[in-house]
């Protein structure tokens, strides 16, 4: 079976189904995932079945679920995963976040400080950066790249301190 079959015929082990296996559901509280961890593992606990392999993979896997859903950062991965649809198991997800960086997108957002400065009266010039009009965002922002609402003169008639600097390359 090639790489891309195993993508397309993949199927969730029930194994990986941490509420399933603590018979809760994404709505349970912390306290609800403990007691019916509580319950299942006097079940299933080495102790009291002795030499029983399957029960104490059973317990482990328990341990792991309760650890899991009872960590938030850990609780808001699984949930990520779960809901994602990525045809792979929970720990290669996780191994490949680990790797990618915790972000599991490979294109960096741009965040660069706008290089206007913020005006006093953001009402006289429609090169504010503080206006939050949705028009004077770049493209990369998913805005448009130029703005060219309400002026009444043409492109290079308009004598601002701010456009001179921009023509000049000072900003």
């Amino acid at each position: 079976m090639s790489a891309v079959d195993s993508i397309i015929n993949f199927k969730r082990d029930p194994s990986e189904d941490f509420y399933g296996m603590l018979n809760c559901d994404e709505h349970s509280t912390v306290e609800q995932i403990q007691a019916e961890y509580k319950v299942l593992a006097l079940q299933y606990h080495p102790d009291k079945n002795s030499g029983d392999k399957d029960a104490e993979a059973k317990f482990q896997q328990l341990k792991e679920a309760k650890e899991t859903l009872c960590d938030p950062e850990k609780r808001a991965n699984y949930d990520k995963w779960r809901n994602s649809g990525i045809a792979m198991s929970y720990k290669n997800w996780l191994g490949m976040k680990e790797h990618v960086g915790q972000s599991m997108h490979w294109a960096t957002p741009k965040t660069k400080d706008r290089m206007l400065p913020e005006t006093a009266g953001a009402g006289t010039s429609c090169l504010s950066a503080a206006s939050p009009n949705p028009a004077h965002r770049r493209a990369s922002e998913g805005g448009a790249a130029l703005y060219y609402g309400n002026r009444k003169q043409e492109w290079g008639a308009d004598n601002s301190d701010v456009a001179n600097k921009f023509r000049n390359y000072e900003i």
